[in-house]
């Protein structure tokens, strides 16, 4: 396999969509929480991300309104609005056994603080994971276009995380980023793992610019 340091915008725009294969569960209660967390414990390395309702008026930030944690198999959105950052989700963050995969983790854990505090572990960056492949994209779309062909559609991103009902589009977006990430790290895993790949060489123009740089 060949990677790629980088993706433009218009390769990564004429790529086919990519979307979450498995089963999608919307988890809004106390009860729900505890049975999903329960299986969740069960998973070796999950895959993780999470959702904001947007704000337009300057000066106004809403709390963290879903947590996603996906299986390779089945993903969870955990509706935070409605059940709060609860203990079983905390003991699963801070288990040791399981790792956790995400983009921007940092952000993230940053804003689910503000519901519960907790001290993750084991919890795998995929902007600094994917520096030893030589990839330069720091964004989950163009990770994902570079290593897999396709693309993640982010157009429901922007829109109210704390509705009633989540709508079917809602539901697709928010697994397919959390199940995205795992499936990034199991794939650069399985690449390290047997060095089946090449790592695309760098334009004599780049590596001009890069000399400039330094």
């Amino acid at each position: 396999m060949i990677v790629k340091r980088s993706i433009d915008k218009d390769e990564l725009q004429d790529l086919p969509k990519a979307t979450f294969p498995g089963r999608i569960y919307v988890i809004q209660s106390e009860k729900e929480t505890q049975k999903a967390a329960a299986y969740l414990q069960s998973q070796p390395i999950v895959g993780i991300d999470s959702e904001t309702r947007p704000s337009f008026t300057k000066g106004q930030r809403h709390k963290v309104a879903l947590l996603q944690i996906s299986s390779t198999d089945c993903c969870f959105l955990f509706r935070l609005n409605m059940t709060g950052l609860t203990q079983p989700l905390i003991d699963l963050l801070e288990n040791p056994s399981i790792t956790k995969v995400g983009l921007s983790l940092k952000d993230d854990f940053m804003m689910l603080r503000k519901r519960a505090a907790f001290t993750p572990r084991n919890c795998i960056e995929l902007q600094d994971y994917v520096r030893q492949f030589e990839i330069q994209d720091k964004s989950l779309q163009k990770i994902y276009g570079i290593l897999f062909q396709e693309k993640i559609s982010k157009s429901q991103r922007l829109s109210n995380w704390e509705a009633d009902v989540l709508s079917d589009s809602q539901k697709q977006y928010a697994a397919t980023d959390a199940w995205a990430c795992l499936n990034i790290y199991n794939l650069l895993e399985e690449l390290k793992r047997t060095g089946n790949y090449e790592i695309e060489e760098q334009p004599i123009n780049d590596l001009h610019k890069t000399e400039q740089h330094v």
